[in-house]
């Protein structure tokens, strides 16, 4: 049965600019480039400008409070323009953009004459070509060689040969139609391993390590004894049993440390030391600089590669004279310019937006962990969560969440990513609310000066804890270790 009813709803939706708003506030500077430039090709009424135009006093920093452009909607009293009767728009709303200026996307404080100085980037063979050309100088037949182009293939950038034996087999079967058996590709293999770097062809960690061994300068007892421990002995080894090794082994603690000392001069990841220039290379660019001036911090965003961004004056133009003449053909061409006009202020305006939000949001964090920032001391950080910043800039939590995890700040000690200066809060026995971030401080200390003969236990660090007045469960004390990535006791032992 139909039936009609009225039903009412409260909805919340997001605005085409609030999503594109959005969507710039996550990404980083670097990425933020190549934004711009895509926005620009698909938007010829958007405009690049060069670094000598535009006011070169417009910089965000925080000695002029100003400079933080204000998103606020402000109602402003103005004389009622001549609006077209044919017209849904305001055309003076486009012609008078010469009268706004230009907003400069650059807020490094950089002047044109000011000297920049670019990372340089370095080119080189790259592994792949580094052992091709090896393999050209070894007497193979044509097969054999197609077969040694296919196992190079198939190596990771460490070195290793991950792709199985039998796939390699089909491989070679359907995409080269070259009929080939297990053994001679393990012949071709045992060929690329006798390449430089030791230890590249391996399957494993293991059979890395007994190449490399097997290729040393000096070869002697020591060297036999740790090519024996690879081969009888490895899972005992990487587990560092060294108890069952010398029992096993019928060695003493002296001969079990030498051949230790050969294997850790040893390289497990031998790619690495190949074509390392040729990689692409993933540089932080921050997005913040503070800076301690006389124990007064400055905070500055940092956006040099960033271009700027204007209207086209020839679109500008071109609206004005489509806007002249009555015609339905003129018409279509006027709403097709107003379209793309707006889109492009609605992009510079989300642009003047991001880096309003940007700026608000770090200072904030740099007030909120000033004394951090001042000495550069990790037991001086605050408990800080998304809630605390969100709460003093009056913005909303996936905001703050949206800086944070993809923004770099460079300090007088280092570039951190500002997620890394958020932690939750433990109270002390005092009654002292500390940040988690200090108590892994007083762990990571404590086991960089431990003895490594006699490893701290995670027991151990909780007794050091509560002795220091922190009452930490061993459990959380083993969960804080995971997170900085250190290995139990047994594993950072050491003979």
């Amino acid at each position: 049965m139909l039936n009609q009813r009225l039903q009412q709803k409260l909805l919340q939706k997001l605005s085409p600019q609030q999503i594109l708003l959005m969507k710039l506030l996550q990404i980083p500077s670097m990425a933020l480039e190549q934004r711009i430039k895509q926005e620009v090709e698909e938007n010829p009424a958007l405009e690049l400008l060069d670094g000598s135009e535009g006011d070169q006093d417009d910089n965000y920093s925080d000695e002029d409070d100003d400079a933080v452009p204000d998103t606020s909607d402000e109602s402003v009293e103005e004389e009622a323009p001549e609006r077209n009767s044919d017209d849904e728009f305001d055309l003076n709303d486009y012609l008078d953009e010469d009268e706004i200026p230009d907003y400069r996307l650059s807020a490094g404080n950089i002047s044109p004459d000011e000297e920049r100085r670019e990372i340089p980037f370095s080119a080189g063979t790259s592994f792949q070509e580094h052992l091709i050309s090896q393999l050209g100088l070894r007497k193979l037949d044509a097969k054999q060689y197609q077969i040694g182009l296919t196992i190079i293939g198939n190596l990771d950038d460490a070195g290793y040969l991950q792709r199985d034996i039998s796939a390699m087999v089909d491989d070679l079967a359907f995409a080269q139609n070259i009929q080939a058996d297990k053994k001679e590709i393990l012949d071709v293999l045992t060929v690329i391993q006798d390449f430089d770097p030791a230890g590249v062809g391996a399957r494993n960690l293991q059979e890395c390590l007994i190449l490399q061994l097997k290729r040393a300068e000096e070869p002697g007892p020591v060297v036999e004894l740790a090519i024996t421990l690879m081969e009888r002995y490895f899972n005992e080894f990487i587990r560092k049993h060294y108890d069952k090794i010398i029992r096993k082994a019928h060695i003493t603690e002296a001969e079990l440390k030498s051949a230790m000392d050969e294997i850790l001069k040893l390289n497990p990841k031998p790619g690495d030391t190949v074509g390392d220039a040729s990689r692409t290379n993933q540089y932080v660019i921050p997005d913040f600089i503070i800076q301690n001036v006389d124990s007064d911090l400055e905070l500055t965003l940092s956006s040099r590669n960033t271009p700027e961004l204007r209207l086209s004056r020839t679109y500008i133009d071109m609206l004005e004279t489509y806007s002249e003449t009555k015609s339905k053909s003129n018409r279509e061409a006027v709403m097709f310019v107003k379209q793309k006009i707006d889109s492009a202020k609605w992009f510079i305006d989300a642009i003047r937006q991001r880096q309003n939000t940007l700026y608000v949001t770090m200072r904030a964090i740099m007030e909120y962990q000033k004394d951090y920032f001042l000495t550069g001391d990790e037991t001086m950080l605050r408990p800080m969560i998304l809630k605390d910043i969100a709460e003093v800039v009056s913005l909303d939590i996936s905001t703050i969440s949206r800086v944070a995890n993809s923004k770099y700040v460079q300090t007088p000690f280092g570039t951190f990513l500002l997620k890394s200066f958020f932690s939750e809060s433990m109270q002390k026995d005092s009654g002292e609310e500390v940040s988690t971030r200090e108590i892994k401080k007083i762990l990571s200390d404590c086991i960089t000066g431990e003895d490594k003969t006699r490893p701290v236990t995670d027991e151990e660090l909780t007794d050091i804890l509560k002795e220091k007045g922190y009452s930490i469960a061993r459990r959380t004390v083993a969960k804080y270790r995971e997170q900085l990535n250190i290995p139990v006791a047994r594993l950072r032992k050491e003979l």
